[in-house]
């Protein structure tokens, strides 16, 4: 199974492949860790910016999306522009969507720790939660 763990930061979507085959994982390379939406006002650059995460996940046959859900109020809430990506993301026919919880991912790295440590996947440092959420997105 191969699944792009998404976190959603402002106006930007931050990406993470993962693939889970035969008890294995493979860290495939990915030609875009991230997504802007330039214009958060325009009705034309958010249909662009959902074309071009689509396209995305169709190139790289992503079976599912696993985005990590954001609380809608409080100190870590998040804001407008992030939930309309996220909605963008989710109105892909196209795509299986999943919105990994804080409390699931707890849960999921407290029975499966990841098997390696983060900086031995030759990611970013910033798409350590995004790899995270595919992760627990695989295991759960």
């Amino acid at each position: 199974m191969k699944v792009c763990g998404v976190e959603i930061k402002s106006n930007e979507v931050i990406v993470s492949l993962l693939t889970l085959e035969d008890g294995l994982f493979q860290i495939p390379d990915c030609r875009v860790r991230r997504l802007t939406l330039s214009d958060i006002n325009s009705t034309q650059h958010l249909r662009d910016f959902q074309f071009a995460f689509a396209k995305l996940m169709s190139d790289y046959k992503v079976e599912k999306v696993a985005i990590k859900q954001r609380p809608m109020k409080g100190k870590f809430a998040g804001g407008a522009v992030g939930f309309k990506l996220e909605a963008a993301i989710e109105l892909i026919s196209e795509l299986n969507v999943e919105l990994v919880a804080a409390t699931k991912s707890k849960q999921v790295l407290k029975d499966n720790p990841m098997p390696v440590e983060f900086a031995a996947t030759g990611l970013k440092a910033f798409q350590e939660t995004s790899f995270t959420t595919a992760y627990v997105a695989c295991m759960a």
